[in-house]
């Protein structure tokens, strides 16, 4: 009852009601533990877990028109065999775009072009681009405003000293510990922790935390501070992400679905996390990046802000560099990464978006990733072999 009389709360203030299953809902750090079976059955229906909000599509849907087929081989010249990839992968969609034609379309686990898949922390770079958007309003002033500036609950925490840019580049100083097997670990506490009377959950977790270096001196990734982003965006234009979404990408873009987002019981989207979409919708947002960042009514981002955000602004423990919220590579590719196999990845100069949705058995692994990167290599490796004279 709580939740269905603040869902009308919402649309009475003029925000997006949301769905939510008739019981309560586990937290949602409970994802992290799902067997593979609830892993495989709950990916693509989250909103039947866990309340979403809806970002809205518009009228127009930005076509995407069919290439000609791809035909992978691995590095080396022996075929790529997709289907066993995708098996051993437990991998529920790959789309290849290339200058924003579809190359290659797959699905397995039962998914399929009209479902939607989670995005675990791909979120983020979206979440990124939405403070892109809301400089260019004008309602974020600058990126090296104190977050304080724009969530006051902060005060007095570790985060005093910290900017807008700090939060972007996860180089906050705050102390965090993101170990998804770990039940005690600050990514699963953020989710099941309750928040102090008064204040977002988010806000409430993140300004008990310790400092552990200087602004700006570390890189350490947190879910937290994308949560923490997403509460600033908030605040600072005064819509929800669902809806700053809808108004900025979703409807001037041209989505082909409406977007769903896990938000906690005060009605906030978690911005590190659990953006769902379908297949083809996550190789659009990656055609809005690779593209300039241009809807309908022009430019949605700040002049500059896609290379800005896509290049190394902090080095990480990982191969990737790091930016706003996007993991670099060379050469100005980038991608948006979430566990258990979720990957977007843009190369510019191929004019190439690969997306992989995946249900993987652990949340982060090697190999997988390894295997991952394999399958990149080949596309990329075909167009430049499509490429030669």
């Amino acid at each position: 009852m709580r939740s269905l009389l603040f869902a009308a709360g919402l649309a009475l203030v003029g925000l997006p009601s949301f769905a939510v299953a008739a019981d309560k809902p586990p937290p949602a750090a409970s994802v992290l533990f799902w067997s593979q079976a609830e892993k495989e059955a709950g990916f693509p229906k989250m909103e039947a877990h866990f309340p979403v909000s809806t970002a809205t599509r518009g009228e127009r849907v930005h076509a995407l028109q069919a290439g000609a087929p791809l035909k992978l081989v691995q590095v080396g010249g022996q075929p790529f065999d997709l289907s066993a990839f995708m098996a051993s992968e437990k991998t529920a969609g790959i789309l290849v775009l290339q200058d924003g034609r579809v190359r290659l379309e797959s699905y397995g686990l039962g998914y399929g072009p009209n479902g939607r898949w989670t995005s675990f922390s791909v979120a983020k770079s979206v979440t990124s681009t939405l403070v892109g958007a809301a400089v260019k309003d004008g309602a974020i002033k600058s990126l090296d405003d104190a977050v304080t500036r724009y969530i006051p609950g902060l005060r007095g925490s570790a985060y005093d000293q910290v900017s807008v840019r700090q939060l972007l580049t996860m180089t906050s100083g705050v102390k965090w510990n993101e170990d998804y097997t770990d039940p005690n670990s600050d990514v699963a506490l953020l989710f099941s922790t309750p928040a102090d009377p008064g204040l977002d959950s988010t806000v409430s977790y993140m300004r008990k935390l310790p400092r552990e270096s200087a602004p700006g001196a570390k890189w350490v990734y947190k879910t937290g501070e994308t949560n923490l982003i997403g509460v600033l965006v908030t605040s600072a234009t005064g819509k929800s992400l669902s809806s700053y979404l809808s108004e900025k990408i979703w409807k001037p873009y041209g989505m082909e679905q409406d977007a769903l987002w896990m938000i906690d019981e005060r009605g906030q989207e978690a911005g590190g996390c659990c953006l769902s979409m379908t297949l083809r919708d996550y190789g659009r947002v990656g055609e809005f990046l690779r593209t300039g960042g241009i809807g309908s009514a022009g430019a949605v981002l700040p002049k500059g802000w896609i290379a800005e955000a896509t290049r190394q602004q902090a080095a990480t423990d990982d191969r990737f560099g790091y930016g706003y919220q996007w993991w670099t590579e060379p050469g100005g590719v980038f991608n948006g990464l979430g566990i258990f196999g979720q990957r977007l990845h843009v190369d510019p100069a191929r004019k190439l978006v690969v997306v992989v949705s995946s249900a993987w058995p652990e949340a982060t692994n090697p190999a997988r990733s390894a295997r991952q990167d394999a399958l990149i290599a080949a596309i990329a490796a075909q167009l430049d072999a499509e490429a030669k004279p």
